[in-house]
């Protein structure tokens, strides 16, 4: 057992005896009945009052425990929670700092399991908020004149369901604001890219270029390329200068730092390397912002660099450590190139790509759980949901591993209940992105139609089957709300309604994107919950979740955030 493992164990037995509950033994802070600790009454008998760091009281306090209990009062020391129970505990507790809740909503922080945080060189430009093409051409000439002519632009996030044109940027529009700047500005989601006939150029693609596997080089109505590329966009942006240690990691600091302000108090970063582990560990050392703490994925390109690092830094500690391993099974929606099982709508017999050969894949797949790896699959078309899951299933009857908790990233098309059913008796779980029907509703309503259209991104039937749901952002948008708005509504931007019968409740949607995501990184006896013994990462709201109507979701704040009972984003401040 480690330090902190001790610290918190026993900073839990020490309060238990300290306010005299129930009979509780801890020996060699060996083991304590958490559930005793943590559920305080009104007949508590103590002598003077125990002095801890924070005490907060007067709200609702929203435990996420097994039975979803609320309080008004909870209680931190060291960083850990020491107890949670009605107004009348605060008199037991002395208090560093109290603070009054004004019955506000007080819940654990959004443990996001699917995300993608990045350090941005001085050639990026910032696209998830724009919205017009017009608009993005401003931002690229404003970064001509800043970098000067010749120099690489590139960017990210935008989207044409939220462009004024209604439709994506093409090869054109680039070549207008920046003729003589190569340009690749990458679609949100990160499945296809468009990128200027300069950028083409040097890159070397022509109408002659052949068709990459698992990918498109777009061709405009007039049989010239469009600038467009899904999925193989790497065909041009390999060529993109290399970015500065300094920059990068002075822009990671900043963005992981932004997650605060969202009520965002854990991650899973869903593809990095070992050595951008090691700019993490750089940066949890040195910043001087607060940050979120992180677990890493990592693609299987380099194995012998994966187990080096698991060998150096073991589970990791509290703020950052190794997650699972990241496979991609298939592309993605938006261009489209996820896996499916019957064509897609208006596009012949096209079905999408796997992201490999079907035997490469399975082969991959078996490496790794062999190798005693946990997975984080990527897998978005129905098609591409049931080999992995078939792959699985036979890999852990052939190899069987107790809690070995491999998941699917996105789960986006409802896979044959025979599937699901499967995935339910061999422990394969899902980080789900609801926020996808919204964001992405013009792409599916494109692509989709019928059953397959209203039960994208489902939630319900695999809940149903005693399939663990996890919910994520996978940044499309970041912002937790749309998750939970989508997820309990099942609305798109447009506010049409999609598969009613996928929709989960308020108290579902939040332990879902709270304890079930630090359960897909063997996290649940540290975080997730305000429960006694874990750390005490909080976020007090604007309005309560559980009270709002629907339609208000999207308007609900993040008022504080705590990390380990410090407070480390106030709003307006």
């Amino acid at each position: 057992m480690n330090e902190t493992n001790k610290k918190r164990i026993g900073i839990m037995c020490v309060r238990a005896l300290t306010i005299n509950l129930s009979l509780i033994v801890c020996l060699s802070l060996g083991a304590c009945d958490q559930r005793q600790s943590a559920e305080v009454g009104d007949n508590q008998i103590t002598s003077d009052p125990v002095s801890v760091d924070l005490v907060m009281t007067g709200g609702k306090v929203l435990t996420v425990d097994e039975n979803f209990s609320i309080h008004s009062t909870l209680v931190v020391d060291e960083g850990l929670i020491v107890a949670t129970g009605d107004n009348s505990l605060a008199e037991h507790y002395r208090g560093e700092v109290v603070i009054d809740l004004q019955g506000k909503l007080l819940m654990p922080g959004f443990n996001d399991s699917h995300t993608h945080i990045r350090g941005r060189p001085l050639r990026f430009i910032e696209l998830g908020k724009v919205t017009s093409i017009a608009e993005m051409q401003t931002l690229i000439r404003d970064k001509v004149d800043q970098l000067g002519e010749g120099e690489w632009i590139t960017g990210y996030g935008w989207s044409e369901d939220e462009l004024d044109e209604g439709r994506r940027p093409l090869r054109a529009d680039l070549d207008a604001a920046a003729p003589s700047n190569p340009v690749i500005l990458t679609r949100a989601g990160g499945h296809s890219a468009v990128v200027n006939s300069l950028a083409l150029d040097l890159a070397e693609i022509t109408l002659q270029t052949p068709q990459p596997d698992g990918g498109v080089i777009e061709r405009g109505e007039d049989g010239e390329l469009n600038g467009i590329i899904r999925e193989r966009q790497a065909l041009v942006s390999r060529l993109v200068p290399d970015s500065t240690y300094e920059e990068l990691i002075a822009s990671l600091e900043i963005n992981l730092n932004a997650l605060l302000e969202m009520g965002i108090t854990s991650i899973t970063d869903a593809s990095k390397t070992p050595a951008e582990y090691e700019m993490f560990e750089d940066l949890y050392a040195a910043s001087e912002l607060p940050l979120p703490r992180s677990a890493l994925q990592f693609q299987w390109h380099d194995p012998e660099a994966i187990k080096a690092l698991n060998t150096r830094v073991g589970a990791g500690n509290d703020f950052l450590k190794p997650g699972p391993i990241k496979v991609f099974a298939d592309g993605g929606f938006t261009g489209p190139a996820a896996f499916t099982l019957v064509p897609y709508l208006g596009q012949g017999e096209y079905r999408g790509y796997l992201n490999m050969a079907e035997g490469e894949l399975t082969a991959l797949l078996n490496e790794i759980h062999d190798a005693g790896f946990q997975m984080g699959i990527h897998a978005i078309g129905d098609a591409a949901i049931v080999l992995v899951v078939n792959t699985l299933a036979d890999a852990l009857e052939r190899n069987p591993r107790q809690d070995h908790r491999h998941y699917l990233n996105h789960f986006s098309m409802r896979p044959p209940d025979l599937t699901m059913e499967l995935m339910a008796s061999h422990g394969i779980h899902i980080s789900q992105q609801p926020n996808f029907t919204y964001t992405l509703e013009g792409r599916y309503a494109a692509y989709l139609d019928g059953w397959r259209l209203q039960h994208n991104n489902p939630l319900r039937s695999p809940m149903e089957r005693g399939i663990t749901v996890a919910i994520s952002s996978d940044i499309l948008p970041i912002g937790p709300m749309v998750g939970l708005y989508a997820a309990v509504t099942r609305k798109g931007m447009t506010g049409t309604v999609y598969g009613p019968d996928e929709a989960i409740s308020m108290e579902e949607a939040i332990r879902a994107y709270t304890l079930l995501g630090a359960y897909l990184v063997f996290d649940e006896d540290k975080k997730g919950s305000l429960e006694a013994g874990k750390l005490a990462d909080m976020i007090l709201l604007s309005d309560d979740l559980l009270g709002i109507d629907p339609e208000e979701i999207l308007d609900v704040k993040v008022e504080k955030t705590w990390i380990g009972g410090e407070l480390v984003y106030s709003r307006g401040k």
